[in-house]
């Protein structure tokens, strides 16, 4: 009996792992499924709305183009480039109507004179592009699906040079103070490097402010130093030269020398004056004491 018990009791847990294994066996492939078909649903839905995006970086001045990458365009559609979260419509293409046209003065005329349209890829490009000129554009195509791409276009001002100079009221006797400064920047990171290492910077998101950046080196210092200023496109450098700018200030040594020579005079002078006064003084209580024993004679 416990022999046929524990075979039977044996057979039953056996039994049991192979129902237990059966039913994780079907949950997984019915997961699996169920991923399979968000997948597909994920790339119906996709392939119905048609949704892009590209990030597109441009310095001032230059000329921007906005691809489509459009491989099939038909006569009945119509497409749109909007600007902006408010969708100003830039341009409206109709290839059966014949209707390829640009609307330069929305939204306040700041791209009058600055659109192209290229009537076969409806590609869209924009000349002379200023920093008003950032923000979001978005090509629309309504048709038998709708279709859309948008860009992210970030516009960068052209970079000034940096300026190196002296500042004499900080400099010490082993120290030379130097300050690293531009003006009417924005979106850009001003620092000091020495050789290829960084020793500090400053980072300013706002338009048009200016920044600077002290550095203290010593005297007659052989190392290598440069102040850079950059954005996310392009950078401009100024390398230090330390044996012109670190040297005497020019303008408190020439304080000195006036501080002494204009000291020397006014030193006499105060000394003859004194003296002069002190004499006076004395004569006068000379004269006093003289008349007053005069009218005390018997």
């Amino acid at each position: 009996m416990n022999e046929k018990g524990q075979t039977v009791e044996g057979g039953c847990t056996h039994r049991s792992a192979v129902f237990r294994l059966t039913d994780i066996r079907s949950d997984s492939e019915l997961l699996k499924k169920m991923f399979h078909m968000f997948i597909l649903f994920c790339m119906c839905l996709w392939s119905l709305i048609g949704v892009f995006s590209d990030t597109v970086s441009v310095m001032e001045g230059d000329s921007v183009t906005l691809h489509t990458d459009l491989t099939e365009i038909r006569e009945d559609d119509e497409i749109l480039w909007n600007f902006g979260a408010k969708k100003f419509v830039l341009a409206k293409i109709n290839i059966g109507a014949g209707i390829f046209t640009t609307y330069d003065d929305v939204p306040d005329g700041r791209f009058r004179d600055r659109l192209k349209l290229n009537n076969q890829t409806v590609s869209l490009t924009i000349t002379n592009i200023t920093t008003q000129h950032t923000g979001d554009y978005k090509l629309e195509i309504h048709g038998a699906k709708l279709t859309s791409k948008a860009f992210s276009v970030s516009v960068y001002a052209r970079l000034p040079v940096p300026n190196i100079t002296r500042d004499c009221s900080s400099s010490g006797s082993s120290y030379c103070s130097l300050v690293c400064s531009v003006v009417n920047v924005g979106h850009v990171t001003l620092s000091w490097y020495k050789g290829n290492s960084l020793l500090s910077s400053i980072s300013v998101s706002d338009l048009s402010i200016s920044l600077s950046l002290p550095l203290e080196v010593e005297y007659q210092e052989k190392n290598s130093y440069s102040c850079v200023i950059n954005n996310p496109i392009t950078n401009q450098t100024t390398h230090l030269d330390i044996t012109q700018l670190c040297q005497p200030c020019k303008d408190q040594g020439l304080a000195l020398s006036y501080l002494v020579v204009i000291s020397v005079p006014v030193a006499g002078s105060l000394l003859i004056v004194t003296a002069v006064v002190v004499f006076w003084i004395y004569k006068k209580y000379r004269k006093t004491d003289q008349e007053g024993k005069f009218l005390n004679i018997p």
